[in-house]
């Protein structure tokens, strides 16, 4: 059966020069390409793999100001990140929204030393704020975190921040791509840059389905890709200077029991110099995250036992009930593509801003940064790269672009609520095949329309596409994912006109890879 993929992969047979090509398709590519398909540019995005299969969606799930980057006295990126979450939530509400956070004060000094601190961080949102933080009682603070550690607990503060879908956003980013007359293709790897005359001109791509080989031409080539960016500069310059230094984070899922309630925790100082988050999400909780300096930046990186171990201790520090590695649902690891400061010290004193390269042969790089401030890096880079193309000069309109999917108002449902628009024809497949309304697991909400939605309309290919990004599912309960993965194939190769042995291939690949989900065994 033919997919919107089988009909992008068509475009690329055409002769006529791209205005722009981006490499990437994480937060921050697709954050560059939405915006200059948004100016009318003839834009192509290629990603190797899937749709924010590395760090995009590995993240905290928090669209946020930074904390900790007023901690370190950074306004400026603190500035910009709230005026980016206040922006994103009007131009997403459904897969953003508002998430009261509390600090637990233990001694008698941090009530005013963050009150004052979070008072500041309301200030600098201003009119985008989205709500007042306040000092809350001890009694007041049990009431919002009945599991936090009562011993010595003196009160708390409450703070408002931004939640979201990272993954979902991504494909909703994806979709806003396609919806402006852009291409996204995933599962295109680069694999070289054209030149002519000393200047990139375009690049050399390969389908990695079929193993077909595009030589692409461009005005001008956006590298986007995250903790993979020196890789990308070194085709074009093999004697470039390093400019990431990765980092990993990894995050636990444990069962909502450990953290009852509608409020997030935020530990504002760890013993590696990191907050540490307890954050619900999708009725999960999320705990982390770890910073620990990485060499190796491998698409599937792995959390190491020390890793798990510091949050396990730090959470039982915080919560009256001590999780064990038998509670973690799901442990990830995603890597951080930080810049080099120069400056030496541990990965997490160095800032998240980003950085924006042009070299002597025309590449555009584009890398740091986080998710919350993707636009607006996008915005950047843009800018640049149609001055470096001679492209006309067109303004952003990505300031008030609607994200695919917009609704005012997000439905409840785990599912449905972020699809937001789609949610309706989404439904409606369930009138073609009754019985892909049925549940692929009786604990999770998840069914056969989402697979065939996800691969219909969203660009899904492999059982890992939908059960890690379409749905959630590997990130919330990795044993779950794996029993659900014979019905997804199943449900992905009709869709896709497979046989039984590439079904059976997948989920032999998928159980393998949701494995590493789970921490080792005590």
């Amino acid at each position: 059966m033919s997919t919107d993929r089988d009909r992008f992969l068509k475009r690329l047979a055409g002769r006529t020069p791209w205005d722009i090509i981006v490499i990437g398709g994480g937060a921050t590519g697709l954050g560059t390409a939405v915006d200059a398909a948004g100016r009318g540019y003839r834009t192509l995005l290629l990603e190797q793999h899937d749709f924010a299969k590395g760090t995009s969606s590995r993240s905290t799930k928090l669209i946020h100001g930074g904390v900790r980057y007023l901690q370190q006295g950074n306004v400026s990126l603190v500035l910009e990140a709230l005026r980016e979450r206040g922006l994103l939530i009007r131009t997403a509400p459904h897969l953003v929204h508002n998430l009261s956070f509390v600090v637990p004060l233990y001694d008698w000094w941090e009530g005013p030393f963050y009150g004052i601190g979070l008072k500041l961080y309301d200030m600098l949102a201003g009119k985008l704020g989205l709500g007042p933080s306040q000092l809350l009682s001890r009694e007041e603070t049990l009431a919002r975190i009945p599991t936090i550690e009562p011993q010595g607990l003196r009160g708390g503060v409450i703070y408002h921040d931004g939640q979201f879908d990272d993954a979902r956003l991504a494909v909703a980013l994806a979709r806003t791509l396609e919806d402006l007359g852009g291409t996204p293709l995933n599962y295109v790897r680069v694999t070289g840059l054209v030149k002519e005359q000393g200047l990139v001109t375009g690049v050399i791509a390969r389908d990695e389905e079929h193993g077909e080989q595009f030589e692409l031409s461009a005005r001008v080539v956006v590298n986007a890709t995250g903790v993979f960016t020196d890789g990308m500069r070194r085709l074009d310059d093999p004697n470039c200077a390093p400019l990431i230094v990765p980092s990993q984070g990894v995050h636990l899922v444990l069962d909502r029991s450990f953290l009852p309630g509608d409020s997030a925790i935020m530990v504002p100082h760890t013993d590696d110099g990191r907050v540490l988050f307890a954050v619900p999400w999708h009725d999960r909780v999320i705990v982390g995250t770890t910073d620990t300096p990485v060499d190796a930046t491998p698409l599937e990186p792995r959390p190491l036992p020390e890793e798990i171990g510091f949050l396990l201790a730090h959470a039982a520090r915080y919560l009256t009930r001590h999780p064990t590695p038998r509670d973690v649902l799901s442990v990830f690891a995603g890597l951080r593509p930080l810049v080099q400061s120069g400056k030496g010290g541990s990965t997490a004193s160095l800032a998240r801003d980003h950085t924006l390269l042009v070299s002597s042969s025309g590449l555009v790089t584009i890398t740091g940064g986080k998710w919350t401030t993707y636009r607006h890096m996008g915005e950047e880079t843009v800018t640049a790269a149609a001055a470096v193309a001679g492209l006309v000069e067109r303004p952003s309109v990505t300031q008030e672009l609607r994200i695919h999917g917009w609704q005012e108002t997000a439905r409840e449902e785990v599912t449905m609520g972020e699809y937001g628009s789609d949610a309706a024809e989404v439904e409606g497949l369930a009138a073609e095949n009754p019985a892909w309304g049925a549940r692929l697991h009786p604990r999770y909400p998840w069914r056969g329309v989402d697979v065939i939605w996800g691969v219909r309309r969203e660009y899904a290919r492999t059982v890992e596409d939908i059960l890690a990004r379409r749905t959630r599912a590997l990130f919330l309960d990795a044993r779950a994912s794996m029993e659900m993965a014979p019905t997804v194939a199943r449900l992905v190769a009709y869709e896709l006109g497979r046989d039984t042995a590439w079904e059976e291939a997948q989920v032999a690949a998928y159980r393998q890879l949701a494995a590493g989900y789970l921490p080792p065994s005590p």
